[in-house]
């Protein structure tokens, strides 16, 4: 299937309303630059209105209602927060950018 072949052509794909130099949707937004807050560069993205026929294809083939599939935004959200993302971009061969981030001072 066509969409098989987009998701596993490269390591980090995303289908968003827009692009990510300009996401269309506060939720495309936030899931660019949580990606981006971690570093992964060179993903695939693939803007959902300009292909209708995309769209419920991505839903169908995630059996997820909503775009991304990782589990929506906030999913996503709740991944990056709780560092369960770190984890599954480890799982893709991607190595996320906070683990080289100094770590924050606690307030005592």
């Amino acid at each position: 299937e066509h969409l098989d072949g987009l998701v596993k052509k490269d390591k980090v794909v995303v289908f968003i309303k827009g692009t990510p130099a300009q996401p269309m949707c506060g939720f495309s937004n936030a899931v660019v630059q949580i990606l981006r807050m971690h570093g992964v560069q060179g993903y695939a993205a693939y803007n959902v209105l300009e292909d209708q026929d995309l769209r419920p294809g991505v839903k169908n083939y995630s059996n997820w209602p909503t775009i991304p599939f990782v589990g929506g935004c906030d999913i996503l959200l709740q991944m990056h927060q709780n560092g369960d993302l770190v984890e599954e971009l480890k799982k893709w061969g991607v190595r996320s950018a906070l683990l080289d981030a100094e770590p924050s001072q606690e307030k005592k």
